[in-house]
């Protein structure tokens, strides 16, 4: 799974990269501010990376340093991303198969 980059424009602008491997929480990648964000966010439409922006997921996340985790309270909503990020690619988690539901 590609990277996922994380914007929001204020006066300042902040992004910050997140990687999933789909057997730990995401992992911060990559986090800037100012020419350092717009570098970040530029690497990832040259890659074709998907953006999301969402001030309120950003502040949250601003307190992450590069190298940790997700904290658990915002696997749910990192999730929901992810998954529309994989339904944007054509792709399911591991282990899925066509047509497969918990709901059964």
């Amino acid at each position: 799974m590609n990277p996922t980059i994380i914007d929001h424009e204020r006066e300042l602008l902040e992004a910050i990269a997140l990687h999933y491997d789909q057997a730990d929480a995401p992992l911060v990648i990559a986090k800037g501010e100012g020419s350092l964000a717009s570098e970040i966010i530029a690497m990832g439409k040259k890659y074709g990376i998907h953006l999301h922006e969402d001030p309120g997921l950003m502040q949250q996340l601003s307190s992450l340093d590069v190298g940790e985790r997700i904290p658990e309270q915002l696997y749910q909503v990192i999730a929901e991303i992810i998954s529309f990020v994989y339904m944007l690619e054509g792709k399911m988690p591991l282990g899925w198969t066509a047509g497969e539901s918990t709901f059964d």
